[in-house]
């Protein structure tokens, strides 16, 4: 018999962002797979368990957590990324194998939505070649519709596209119009003209949650301090931001 896997997107940090497919799908699971990302993560697995005592009904599933492997810095990106990929692929086809029966119901569960910035999918897709698994996505509630809810603003202006891209990429290229950036690191929007508007958030919907808006000009710097001291705060930080160019 074929294992079967849900792939849940959870929210940007609200439990209040579950919807009630995700809640039928936590239901209908008995294993849960988490990744442990180390000690200064481990909150993020602990949300994950929050969740589910809240959405949960019963109390036959449990926790599997997997020692995420390291992913390379000082290479080529991709194919570090590629190389990660891999070994995350490899760690969970032997976990589904050992803890899953032929006949069971998995899931992982998805910070944000499985369709952005997440590997959640592509890595599945590898197991798949491996572990005789069917799978499905339930969407979420992403970090761009909850940092646009929190700050009360439009995502695009009128008849207008939007550019979802990487803080790698605003270095690289700069803004034109309206952009959402993600996965940034090194404060990328510093290096963008001053009267850009920036809408930011850090730790969406959750307690610690910060926001910030002006131009970069004006709170660029006080955006780079909070994150800062944030990340040194809480060992991690999850932060996304809006650019509109003036």
């Amino acid at each position: 018999m074929t294992r079967r896997i849900h792939v849940i997107g959870i929210g940007a940090g609200d439990p209040d962002y579950v919807t009630a497919q995700a809640v039928r799908a936590l239901n209908d699971t008995a294993v849960f797979f988490a990744m442990d990302k180390g000690e200064g993560k481990s909150d993020l697995v602990a949300l994950r368990r929050t969740i589910c005592e809240r959405f949960i009904g019963h109390a036959d599933y449990r926790f599997v957590e997997l020692a995420d492997p390291p992913r390379a810095k000082d290479t080529d990106y991709r194919q570090a990324v590629a190389d990660w990929h891999a070994a995350r692929a490899a760690v969970w086809a032997e976990a589904i194998e050992r803890e899953l029966p032929p006949d069971g119901v998995g899931a992982f569960l998805a910070w944000g939505d499985p369709s952005l910035y997440d590997s959640t999918l592509r890595i599945l897709d590898a197991v798949a070649q491996r572990v005789d698994i069917e799978y499905d996505v339930i969407p979420g509630i992403t970090a761009i519709q909850a940092l646009t809810a929190r700050h009360r603003i439009p995502l695009n202006d009128i008849g207008e596209p939007v550019l979802i891209t990487t803080g790698r990429r605003v270095a690289a290229d700069g803004v034109d119009g309206s952009a959402v950036v993600m996965l940034d690191g090194d404060c990328a929007f510093r290096s963008c003209p001053p009267d850009t508007r920036i809408w930011w958030g850090a730790y969406l919907g959750t307690p610690d949650e910060l926001l910030v808006s002006g131009t970069v000009g004006d709170v660029g710097e006080k955006i780079a301090e909070l994150r800062a001291q944030a990340r040194a705060r809480h060992g991690w930080i999850m932060d996304t931001y809006l650019l509109r160019s003036g």
